[in-house]
C-alpha cells in the first residue's frame, strides 16, 4: 500500500509517534485552523480534527484538515458513522483521498443526547469496526462495499481507530480485536490519568498478542483547572482521574500555577506511558489549549520530531 502518511513512516521507523487534535470553529473561519496549525508544527507528526464531536455543530473535519495539510502538516480525518450512511461514507472518502489525505481515523460518532441538537436522527448504518472493513476493502481490493470494483486509483489512507481502555476494560480488549482483525492500524485511546490501570489494560492487550498488530498511541489531556478535572471525571464515560491529581490542582491558587501543574502532570503521565510495553506514541487532546503542546513535547523528551513536516 502506497501512501505519503508521515504518521505511518514514523512508526515504521521505530519513533515513539506524537499526534494532537486541533478543535475545529464553530463557524467558517478558516484563520481558526491556520493559527491552530502554527503551534503544532515541528511538534508533532499528525494533527487530527473532531467530526460533530459531543454531537455539536463544527467546521467539518474534512475541511480543517485541508486547511492543516496546506499549512504542511500531516492529517488525520475522523469519519463518524452518526451522520453518515455506507453510501455517503464511502463518497467522502474518495473526496479525501483525491485531496491528498493519508491518514483516517474510524469512530462510532457520540450519540445525539450529548449535544444541542436534540431533534437530529442517528444514522450508523454500519458501526465502527464494518467502516474500517469498507476502508481497507477499498483500498486493498479496489472494491466498493457493495462488492463493485474500482475503476481507477483506489483511495490509500493509513486507517486508525479508537479504544477506551476504562470503559469495560476487557470487553474493549475484545473490541480491540475486532478492529485489528478488520484492518485497523493505529489506535488512538482515550485519555489516560491512572497509568497503573492503563498498564494493566496493556497487560491484557499483549496477552491477545495485540500489540504487535497494531501501533497504539496513548491519550493525553492536559488539566488546566481543578474544576475541569473534576467535570470530566464526572460527566465523561471513560475517564478516570485520580483524586490525587484533582488535590494537586486544588494545592495552586493562581490559574497559571494550576496551568503549569497541568502540563507537569502531562509529562509525567508520558514519561510512565513511554515504558509500558506495546505503547508506540501518544496523542495529545488538548481541549482548545494547543498552547500547551510544545511545552509538553518538550518537556518530555518528544521534539524535535524524527521527520519534521
Amino acid at each position: 500500500m502506497n501512501t505519503k502518511s508521515n504518521l505511518k513512516r514514523v512508526l515504521e521507523a521505530g519513533y515513539f509517534a506524537v499526534t494532537a487534535e486541533l478543535s475545529p470553529p464553530q463557524n467558517a473561519d478558516p484563520e481558526v485552523i491556520r493559527r491552530k496549525a502554527s503551534i503544532l508544527k515541528g511538534y508533532i507528526d499528525a494533527f487530527n480534527v473532531p467530526d460533530g464531536q459531543s454531537a455539536v455543530v463544527a467546521m467539518a473535519s474534512w475541511a480543517a484538515c485541508i486547511i492543516g495539510k496546506q499549512e504542511g502538516l500531516d492529517a488525520i480525518v475522523h469519519m463518524t458513522c452518526r451522520d453518515r450512511n455506507r453510501i455517503a461514507l464511502q463518497m467522502d472518502i474518495l473526496g479525501i483521498a483525491a485531496l491528498g489525505v493519508n491518514n483516517i481515523l474510524c469512530l462510532s460518532g457520540d450519540p445525539v443526547s450529548f449535544g444541542n441538537n436534540p431533534e437530529a436522527k442517528h444514522v450508523f448504518d454500519v458501526d465502527s469496526v464494518q467502516l474500517i472493513k469498507i476502508l481497507r476493502d477499498l483500498r486493498d481490493e479496489k472494491r466498493f462495499q457493495n462488492g463493485e470494483p474500482i475503476t481507477g486509483r483506489e483511495p490509500r489512507f493509513f486507517v486508525g481507530a479508537v479504544a477506551n481502555p476504562f470503559l469495560d476494560p476487557e470487553n474493549q480488549v475484545i473490541r480491540l480485536a475486532k478492529k485489528v482483525e478488520a484492518g485497523a492500524e493505529f489506535i488512538q485511546t482515550q485519555a489516560i490519568y491512572d497509568t497503573e490501570k492503563f498498564g494493566k489494560w496493556m497487560e491484557m492487550v499483549r496477552d491477545k498478542g495485540l500489540h504487535h498488530k497494531i501501533s497504539i498511541l496513548a491519550g493525553i489531556t492536559p488539566l488546566k483547572s481543578s474544576g475541569a478535572a473534576r467535570y470530566m471525571k464526572a460527566e465523561i464515560p471513560g475517564i478516570d482521574i485520580p483524586d490525587g491529581l484533582i488535590e494537586r490542582l486544588r494545592s495552586f491558587r493562581t490559574k497559571e500555577q494550576v496551568s503549569r501543574e497541568g502540563v507537569k502532570i502531562a509529562v509525567e503521565t508520558i514519561n510512565r506511558v513511554k515504558e509500558i510495553e506495546g505503547v508506540a506514541g501518544i496523542h495529545i487532546m488538548p481541549l482548545e489549549w494547543e498552547e500547551a503542546i510544545p511545552q509538553i513535547c518538550q518537556a518530555s523528551g518528544l521534539y524535535p520530531r524524527p521527520f519534521p513536516e
